[in-house]
């Protein structure tokens, strides 16, 4: 939604004056965008962020240029009068003191260097949470925090509250209780912030790869908090749109990786990759079907090395009889590959040499996930999970009444389970962000801990190509 306006455009609503005899520039929040009234002089320094509206008869501009506009009119001593803003100066104070760990403080050292506006790159486990805390104690401004999960709300939730001993507000999940401090869903935000916009001068965002979605940005572009701090562990999107996430909440101000502090602040970690051979008749099985489907998207000139060969080749299958059986047939081998017998055998046995310990289960899909757990009755966790059930399951896995626990996607980012010190990956995509961040939960320090990483691939299939490609990251390099 970037608006623009030409230096002729903006000149010729001179004419046009609201309040001349004050000279005075008006500004109010309406409906998620900025409201200014004044004289296209006035305005001619913040040409590039406002708009003439020939409908309100009025300039516009995104609630997210709020804070430059009003530094540029301040700076230039253009007088104005600031009706959008409804946040307050608060007496923020941490229950509890502390001293932040060095990669801590000087995460936050840059932020505040950087005007208070940037993103903070920490790997999971190295205190993100922390450090928006300190954010929100030093700037003592109303304060909005956007998580991606319903999990992450809650947690957050349990933590501020425990460290401003206040009331936290929530939005999402059937909760809708404003507070100085309040946490929010990324989902409830965008569809909140045409009302919410002006309520917060702080905006934290955590997870923050997810806001560069076409819907997640809205967020961040109708709020006028003019100081941001996002959070995230693998900022890098496969689209290429973090450029767009800087743009929002602004620049990369600290990053620090894995390997900078394994040892030190996150456990040690091994990496372990086992290769696993399908039974003779489930090899057969998936060459044919692999084959099957190859050549069809052959004949169909559909190559899966282009950015569109995927929603091609489903837009192919469903158009002739042949087309679906090649469906069907991708879908066998996919599932030959995540979860065929041998690896199932490779699980039951791991399980077995780490009986006693924590063991979180990742697969890519449901489907995976329920076999794993009807076949060891395991207790699962997916997305079809009710928030209830899903507590009660963390809930068990973290006091020990539940060593193992699997779970498809649910848990890759942000849920804390500090005890858990093994990961099996039984089967996952090429993200590397995804990757990164199913290490990242059994990294959590705790004394005398030893984290180790499985991943199980199927040889001679298409796992052996996905699993090169999602172990592109430093922490994956050793």
């Amino acid at each position: 939604m970037p608006w623009s306006l030409s230096w002729q455009s903006l000149n010729g609503g001179m004419d046009r004056e609201s309040d001349p005899a004050a000279g005075m520039v008006r500004i109010q929040f309406e409906q998620g965008s900025l409201k200014i009234t004044g004289s296209g002089a006035q305005l001619a320094p913040v040409a590039s962020w406002v708009r003439w509206d020939d409908r309100t008869e009025t300039f516009r501009a995104e609630a997210r240029r709020y804070g430059p506009i009003l530094m540029t009119l301040h700076r230039l001593k253009i007088p104005f009068r600031d009706e959008a803003r409804q946040f307050n100066q608060q007496a923020f104070q941490l229950a509890q003191t502390f001293q932040p760990r060095p990669h801590q403080a000087q995460a936050f050292a840059a932020w505040i260097a950087a005007k208070r506006r940037g993103v903070v790159v920490l790997p999971t486990g190295a205190g993100k949470t922390l450090v928006a805390r300190m954010a929100i104690a030093h700037t003592r401004r109303d304060a909005l925090i956007l998580v991606p999960t319903l999990d992450l709300m809650q947690q957050w939730y349990e933590q501020l509250l425990d460290s401003f001993s206040i009331p936290i507000g929530l939005l999402g999940g059937g909760e809708n209780q404003l507070e100085p401090i309040t946490v929010c869903t990324y989902d409830s935000a965008y569809l909140r912030m045409e009302q919410i916009g002006n309520r917060f001068g702080l905006l934290i965002c955590d997870e923050c790869h997810h806001l560069p979605a076409t819907t997640t940005r809205l967020a961040a572009i109708l709020s006028i908090a003019p100081f941001r701090l996002g959070l995230t562990a693998t900022p890098e999107r496969v689209d290429g749109q973090e450029e767009d996430l800087y743009d929002l909440l602004g620049a990369l101000c600290y990053r620090s990786e894995i390997i900078d502090l394994e040892g030190k602040y996150l456990a040690p970690y091994r990496l372990e990759q086992i290769p696993v051979t399908l039974d003779p008749d489930e090899r057969v099985a998936y060459d044919t079907a692999y084959a099957q489907y190859r050549e069809f998207a052959r004949n169909s000139g559909i190559s899966f090395s282009k950015p569109n060969g995927w929603s091609q080749f489903v837009q192919v299958c469903y158009r002739s009889k042949e087309g679906r059986a090649a469906y069907q047939a991708y879908r066998m081998q996919k599932r030959l590959a995540r979860a065929s017998r041998a690896k199932l055998r490779t699980v039951w046995g791991l399980l077995r040499r780490h009986k006693g310990e924590r063991v979180l289960l990742f697969t890519d899909d449901n489907a995976t996930a329920y076999a794993i757990g009807e076949t060891f009755f395991l207790p699962v966790i997916t997305h079809h999970t009710r928030l209830g059930e899903r507590k009660r399951l963390l809930d068990g896995f973290r006091a020990g009444q539940l060593p193992f626990l699997v779970n498809s996607h649910v848990l890759n980012e942000g849920v804390d389970v500090p005890d858990v010190s093994v990961g099996i990956i039984v089967s996952g995509s090429g993200s590397v962000r995804a990757h990164v961040q199913r290490l990242g939960r059994i990294l959590r320090p705790q004394p005398g801990k030893q984290a180790i990483l499985y991943e199980l691939v199927s040889e001679g299939t298409a796992e052996m190509f996905t699993s090169e490609k999602r172990r592109q990251h430093v922490a994956y390099q050793r």
